[in-house]
């Protein structure tokens, strides 16, 4: 009986302790859940903080950094501004309609950029856009002729129109100026093709090319979307702009009376222009009305224009490696140019002689020394512009101003080690030295083959009581 009721006993007590577990854990809950309703509902009838603007927080570094600056006497700011000037909008709005206007003052000139591509050269000449826009272009918003001998497809429109900031043309070229003229032998032609490419000269049997540097020479300003420009940039596949350019190219041409500009200088492919200099001094002979007082000369002939010296301001040779035996390089063609000029019955007389001639079809000459050479009998020297600040590349040469403030205050990046200018093989070595000569020296030098190298031989003042000559090579 006793075992029993104790059985009983124990039973009883585990229940009471299995109730009243389960009766704390029901109030535990029913406790947490008043407090999160309690929460919420305390929480929404609570004012919500207001979240700070963001120009708050610009206006307010503006004025602690300020502060900051005036204690400790200098002030770090990508812009200097007035202590009224407002702060800057934290974010830029999107234009509706279109790209911003240019942000710089000031007229802008009746000019475009122009480019010679195929289809084919789109991925190559974005990057060149690109480079014009970024450090130039955006602040003028000039815009680009594209010119084919083939009509344009919808990606190269729809691509290159995106990245320019100005308005594109696309235009192609009529089948007169791209083609064989009339008094040209074809059977002729043909075999020197055939020679030049027996030796190897580089699109010395390219039909196309012929037509490409015949075309540059005398018919791109007369494409009727360039008849409504009087300046123009010619740009490039691949080229690259190390600097920024903070002001007008075009205006600073017509507000110096220039007329022609480049920023590399070279000597041409012998083997593709032997008569070239012949059909010059024909057209001298027959037109010495148009040949300018004052012009460069020096720079065209080392012997008063009995000869070509090859030296030119740029050519078109695209995707070459250099070589430095037989002279092929991959040279560049920048060209900032007055349309008119071109135009003018001076240079059209000239062209119709060199065409009439045959040299771009029976040889291979380029646009490059007949462009040149043009500048060099038809302009004063001063009408001529060599832009040292505009820090340009293409391979493979460069040009890198050697003034390490310009290079700063423009933002370069190009290394001057690498500047083309002072190379022996670079015409702007003996330009530069010539000119460093004439303001310096008595004019008795003369441009002579010393060893492997052109150079410069001279004899200064102190040099011509000894007799001993010197050279810059």
């Amino acid at each position: 009986m006793a075992a029993g009721t104790s059985r009983i006993v124990r039973y009883v007590l585990f229940a009471f302790f299995v109730s009243l577990k389960h009766v704390l854990c029901h109030a535990w809950l029913i406790a947490t859940q008043g407090i999160i309703i309690l929460y919420f509902v305390s929480s929404s009838s609570m004012p919500r903080p207001t979240i700070p603007d963001p120009s708050d927080f610009t206006g307010k570094w503006h004025k602690d950094a300020k502060d900051a600056g005036a204690a400790s006497g200098e002030i770090h700011s990508p812009q200097a501004s007035s202590e009224a000037a407002s702060a800057p909008a934290p974010v830029s709005p999107k234009p509706s309609g279109g790209l911003p206007t240019a942000p710089a003052d000031g007229e802008r000139m009746n000019a475009t950029f122009v480019t010679l591509a195929r289809n084919s050269d789109l991925w190559d000449i974005v990057k060149s856009i690109r480079q014009v826009e970024d450090r130039f272009n955006r602040n003028y918003n000039y815009g680009w002729v594209f010119l084919n001998d083939k009509p344009f497809d919808a990606t190269f429109k729809k691509v290159t129109s995106a990245l320019i900031s100005g308005k594109t043309y696309y235009g192609e070229i009529p089948e007169e100026h791209w083609s064989f003229p009339e008094h040209i032998d074809q059977d002729k032609a043909q075999k020197v093709r055939e020679d030049m490419a027996q030796k190897k000269i580089i699109y010395g049997d390219s039909v196309s090319y012929r037509h490409m540097c015949r075309f540059e020479s005398g018919f791109f300003f007369r494409h009727p979307l360039m008849n409504q420009f009087e300046w123009y940039w010619r740009v490039e596949p691949s080229i690259e702009l190390y600097c920024d350019i903070g002001y007008d190219t075009f205006k600073y041409m017509r507000d110096h009376g220039k007329k022609y500009s480049f920023v590399l200088s070279l000597y041409e492919y012998v083997e593709t222009i032997p008569t070239l200099w012949d059909s010059v001094k024909g057209f001298m002979k027959e037109h010495p009305e148009h040949i300018a007082e004052g012009n460069s000369m020096k720079f065209l002939s080392d012997d008063g224009g009995k000869t070509y010296n090859h030296c030119h301001f740029v050519s078109p040779i695209p995707n070459i490696e250099a070589s430095c035996a037989n002279m092929p390089f991959q040279w560049s063609n920048f060209e900032i140019g007055n349309l008119d000029w071109l135009r003018s019955q001076a240079y059209l007389d000239y062209f119709d002689k060199l065409d009439k001639d045959g040299g771009f079809f029976y040889e291979r000459w380029g646009d490059a020394p007949v462009h040149s050479v043009a500048a060099g009998l038809l302009l004063k020297k001063e009408e001529i512009h060599f832009f040292n600040d505009i820090a340009y590349y293409h391979v493979p040469f460069t040009h890198c101003p050697t003034d390490e403030q310009l290079r700063l205050d423009n933002k370069c990046h190009c290394r001057p080690s690498e500047n083309f200018d002072w190379k022996g093989y670079s015409c702007k070595f003996s330009i530069n030295a010539m000119n460093f000569l004439q303001a310096t020296l008595i004019n008795d030098f003369s441009q002579v083959h010393h060893g492997s190298l052109r150079c410069i031989r001279w004899k200064s003042r102190k040099a011509i009581r000894t007799s001993r000559t010197r050279y810059i090579c």
